[in-house]
């Protein structure tokens, strides 16, 4: 008796404007269901992960949570507070002597927009006051999680430090940051047009960045980081130190300060 009435059910039509449509099988109908559910929950998640980043963006710091552009990514190891961690200079070229009392270390992403107003606002004095006078020494180190767009911006950088040309890309990288919505900048083509603009040999770079030549060394990066506590960009170590976020240059003064003293 059920299995007629299941036959009959599957049997029925329904009729609208004229075209008789079959009702689905159950065997079909149940998959097309799951995988609706499926796709509902996804969405949801994006929207959640919008909402916290629109609710951290105005604290100062990028954070991870609405990147995961970088297959790599894993829960940062979060430090104790007042303890230092060990964090190296990495692989880039610094600026300062090496033995320098003092190492800033920036972990940082071409397009966060935070990192811009530290570049804007606080790198140059740090430089003038602590680096040209061989107190401290300033290392930049790859965070870069916000999409395709800034791994290739970090990547670009590694092809410009091939040539000896890092800081200068660094420099432009920064003063030309568009919205963080506009990645029209960081394409292949542009970055090589850049790279021309600065004195690089254009075929060179284009060859090194068509080939992520150098995607390790940024992959590197951004895993340390995370095993030193980045959570999001920019964040500073001071001799192991952490200060997160785009600090005003009073707040690295005063930790530059007390370790020289020491």
């Amino acid at each position: 008796m059920v299995k007629q009435k299941i036959s009959a059910l599957q049997s029925k039509q329904v009729v609208k404007k004229g075209i008789r449509i079959p009702l689905p099988n159950q065997s079909v109908l149940l998959p097309v269901i799951m995988l609706a559910l499926l796709v509902g929950v996804f969405f949801l998640g994006i929207l959640w992960e919008k909402v916290q980043y629109v609710q951290k963006g105005t604290q100062g710091t990028t954070p991870v949570a609405v990147a995961q552009a970088n297959p790599q990514a894993a829960q940062p190891t979060q430090p104790v507070p007042g303890q230092k961690v060990d964090v190296s200079a990495g692989h880039l070229p610094f600026k300062g002597k090496a033995n320098a009392k003092v190492t800033i270390v920036a972990f940082e992403d071409f397009r966060c927009p935070f990192c811009k107003k530290t570049f804007d606002e606080v790198e140059s004095q740090l430089i003038k006051e602590y680096v040209d006078t061989g107190k401290a020494r300033f290392a930049y180190r790859h965070f870069q999680f916000l999409g395709p767009a800034s791994v290739l911006a970090g990547n670009a950088s590694e092809c410009a430090n091939e040539q000896s040309k890092f800081w200068d890309f660094h420099e432009y990288l920064y003063k030309n940051q568009p919205s963080e919505s506009d990645t029209t900048l960081y394409t292949v083509d542009k970055m090589t047009e850049i790279a021309g603009r600065l004195g690089l040999n254009s075929t060179q770079f284009k060859s090194c960045l068509s080939s992520s030549k150098y995607q390790k060394n940024v992959d590197q990066d951004y895993q340390e980081g995370q095993k030193a506590g980045v959570s999001g960009t920019p964040t500073f170590y001071i001799n192991g130190i952490q200060l997160v976020g785009a600090q005003p240059y009073a707040a690295l003064k005063t930790v530059i300060d007390q370790e020289l003293a020491k």
